[in-house]
C-alpha cells in the first residue's frame, strides 16, 4: 500500500513538473486566428501542446497535431475586443506561434488632410484606424527622417484628428506621420511642409576652447568618419575636447558640415 502511495505521488509530481508552462497572447481581436507550430513533446510521446484557453474557456481547437489553429471567430469577439490566448505545454519542449502580432492592431490609417502652419503645430485627419497604435511624428532634415514625437493613436474606424507642437529648422521643413507594427509592417502618411522665416544657424570651431558654438541653439549630432554618432544634443555648444584628431560631420539646424579638430 505504501510503495502504491509513494508511486502515485511520483506520477503527479511528474506530471506537475511536465505541464509547467505556458505562452500568453494578450491584445484586441483583429478578425484574424492565431497559427501554432506544435510538435512532438520532448520525450517523443505525444504532442507539446496540452490545452488552449481563450479568456480562460477552454477551446475545442484539435491540438493534438503538429501544427493547428486557435479559432477566435466561434468567441463571437466584436472588432477590438480584450483576447487573453495561454497555449499551455510540456515544458520539455515549447509550440511556435506563428503570427504573434494576431492580437495587435494593424496600421491601416488613412489621412484625410495633414498640415503644418505657421504656428509650427502639425494637425492631421485620419480614417480607418482598426486599433490604437502611437503615430511616430517624424521631421525630414539632415538627409533622413528623424522621430521628433509620438502621439497615441484613438484606435477607432471613424474620423480622428490630432496635433503636435513640432520643432523646426529654418527654410524649409517637412513632417509626417508613421505608425509601425513590427509583426505585420507600417504605415507612412503624406508629407506636410512649410517655409521657416528663422534665421539660419552658424558655428564656429574654437580651438583653444575646444568647443563647436553655433548662432543660436539648435539640436546637432556629430559623426565620425566611421558613420557613428559621437556627439549628439541641443544647445548653442558642443564640447569636443575628448575627441581624437581627425575629421569630423556635423549635423545641425537644416545643414551637414564637415570640421577637422586639430
Amino acid at each position: 500500500m505504501k510503495k502504491l502511495i509513494l508511486l502515485g505521488a511520483a506520477l503527479m509530481l511528474m506530471a506537475a513538473t511536465t505541464h509547467a508552462a505556458v505562452i500568453v497572447i494578450e491584445g484586441q481581436y483583429q478578425l484574424r486566428n492565431i497559427y501554432v507550430l506544435n510538435g512532438k513533446s520532448g520525450s517523443g510521446v505525444g504532442f507539446c501542446t496540452y490545452e488552449v484557453t481563450v479568456n480562460g474557456q477552454v477551446t475545442s481547437d484539435e491540438i493534438n497535431s503538429e501544427a493547428f489553429e486557435v479559432d477566435l471567430s466561434v468567441f463571437g469577439f466584436e472588432l477590438g475586443d480584450d483576447v487573453v490566448v495561454k497555449i499551455k505545454h510540456r515544458d520539455d519542449c515549447e509550440p511556435k506561434v506563428i503570427n504573434p502580432g494576431a492580437l495587435q492592431p494593424m496600421p491601416t490609417f488613412e489621412v484625410k488632410n495633414i498640415s503644418v502652419g505657421d504656428d509650427e503645430i502639425l494637425r492631421w485627419t485620419t480614417i480607418n484606424e482598426q486599433g490604437s497604435l502611437p503615430y511616430i511624428v517624424q521631421q525630414k532634415k539632415w538627409n533622413k527622417w528623424v522621430k521628433v514625437g509620438e502621439v497615441i493613436g484613438k484606435g477607432t474606424s471613424n474620423e480622428n484628428t490630432y496635433e503636435f507642437k513640432v520643432p523646426t529648422v529654418s527654410g524649409k521643413n517637412e513632417f509626417r506621420v508613421v505608425q509601425n507594427n513590427p509583426n505585420v509592417g507600417y504605415r507612412v502618411s503624406e508629407t506636410a511642409s512649410m517655409i521657416s522665416n528663422k534665421p539660419a544657424v552658424t558655428y564656429d570651431y574654437d580651438r583653444r576652447a575646444q568647443k563647436i558654438l553655433f548662432s543660436n541653439e539648435t539640436s546637432f549630432e556629430v559623426y565620425n568618419i566611421y558613420g557613428q554618432i559621437v556627439k549628439r544634443g541641443f544647445g548653442s555648444t558642443v564640447d569636443i575636447s575628448n575627441l581624437s584628431r581627425n575629421t569630423y560631420y556635423i549635423t545641425y539646424d537644416g545643414s551637414t558640415d564637415e570640421f577637422v579638430k586639430r
